[in-house]
């Protein structure tokens, strides 16, 4: 694995324009508004050859009444625990505040390499005014710019001479499991419940999680990534510009998974909002499994879970074939078989399906159960392949293609069900000219 570098600091200071500059992409949002960042921020970087983990963390604030804020204050502090060197950043605009002295004092008492990065130092004046942090402790200054990433070089360059020499673990291509669903169904929840660890901050309050963010989980056998992803509102109630970028990085987070985990709150029910979530996935051919969250607040009878799964799959028509799994993350009721059920669903999306045993299995169906005739003309298809694509799509070879009917279609995809475990992944068929 490689070397972890957290970056910390007090909020607004531009720790997140460093991160997106350092990793390249525009991954952690960057807001003038302070406090924007919440979770801990994972992403890729390399210096002079050197891949290391650079992480992204919230604001630090001592005693704050905020509850955010106190759930923030942990994560850096778990963040630090679990770095081997810490890029300690400063306004140098604004001169040492008492939070970056509080910073410090804690920074100190953690026994690993901590690089005070002052930045904001975009000319030879705020370079002058820099001396005033040699205050803080620390031998080495290093004045930077997030925005145009001058003095990064000379930063970088004593970093990756701290960091423990360690084999470099090659590039995995895991399979990728996003959490999905709308604000406060419990998202975060469910995946600090199944990793065991609080690593994702849970409030009351819906929009706790903004951005998008990876974990690996690796026990039981199992070995994926998990994203958790922002909640996805309706574009009518999204106003703050925040809350837009975090929109679009779930939607895209979505796009990028191979299976889509729909976390459903059982008290507000499988609504349009969540229904608009799971088309979405649908619509990107992604593997689906729909979790009922909180299912141990709802007053039940004997049948109130046949009833609810009855409604859902109403909702879902035609694509009923979907697992629905009654969970609770408070209780971890169902919460591995979640995870089992959505390696499943991986292991089907990408299932290949060998010509010859195609066509044995599927032209004896056809020719007992012909596509209708069409205005006097008769359909006959004579062979069918899988397409060589990540997801399940089939193409079956006919004399007229134009003539093959929706309903004709769907006889087809319910046959291919019925033969090959296919449960909770759109399938798409296609009719070509023979």
């Amino acid at each position: 694995m490689s070397s972890i570098v957290a970056i910390v600091g007090r909020p607004n200071v531009g720790k997140s324009t460093f991160f997106n500059r350092m990793i390249q992409k525009r991954e952690a949002i960057v807001d003038a508004v302070s406090g924007v960042t919440r979770d801990r921020h994972y992403g890729k970087s390399d210096w002079n050859g050197r891949i290391f983990t650079l992480i992204d963390t919230g604001g630090y604030v001592e005693r704050s009444d905020d509850i955010f804020q106190k759930e923030i204050d942990k994560q850096v502090n778990l963040a630090i625990e679990e770095a081997d060197a810490i890029i300690f950043m400063v306004d140098a605009t604004d001169g040492i505040t008492g939070m970056d002295e509080t910073m410090a004092k804690l920074l100190r008492r953690a026994q690993k390499p901590i690089f005070l990065a002052l930045n904001k130092v975009d000319n030879a004046l705020h370079r002058e005014n820099t001396l005033e942090f040699y205050a803080l402790g620390f031998e080495t200054l290093y004045p930077i710019s997030s925005i145009n990433g001058s003095g990064s070089g000379e930063l970088l360059d004593d970093l990756i001479q701290s960091l423990p020499k360690e084999e470099e673990a090659a590039a995995d291509a895991l399979p990728r499991f996003a959490v999905v669903g709308r604000p406060n169904a419990g998202k975060s929840s469910f995946i600090n419940a199944l990793i065991g660890e609080d690593r994702y901050i849970v409030t009351d309050i819906a929009g706790t999680t903004r951005d998008s963010i990876d974990t690996q989980y690796n026990r039981f056998g199992f070995d994926f990534k998990l994203v958790d992803t922002a909640g996805i509102r309706r574009k009518a109630k999204v106003k703050e510009d925040i809350e837009f970028y975090s929109v679009m990085r779930s939607v895209r987070a979505i796009e990028n998974s191979d299976v889509c985990l729909l976390v459903v709150d059982a008290n507000r029910g499988f609504d349009g909002q969540v229904q608009n979530i799971f088309w979405l996935a649908h619509r990107n051919h992604k593997g689906i499994v729909i979790l009922i969250n909180k299912w141990d607040l709802v007053e039940k009878d004997t049948h109130a879970a046949k009833a609810f799964e009855t409604a859902i799959r109403k909702e879902i028509a035609p694509f009923t074939d979907v697992p629905i799994l009654f969970v609770s993350s408070l209780t971890k009721q169902r919460i591995f078989k979640a995870v089992e059920t959505a390696e499943e669903i991986y292991q089907n999306r990408s299932k290949r399906i060998p010509t010859r045993e195609f066509n044995n299995q599927m032209l004896p169906i056809i020719e007992k159960f012909p596509p209708p005739s069409y205005k006097g003309k008769f359909v006959k298809i004579k062979f069918c392949t899988q397409l060589p694509t990540p997801y399940p799509q089939f193409a079956f070879f006919c004399n007229l293609p134009q003539y093959v009917k929706d309903p004709y279609r769907r006889f087809l995809e319910n046959k291919l069900r019925e033969i090959y475990n296919f449960k909770g992944i759109p399938i798409q068929i296609f009719f070509r000219k023979k």
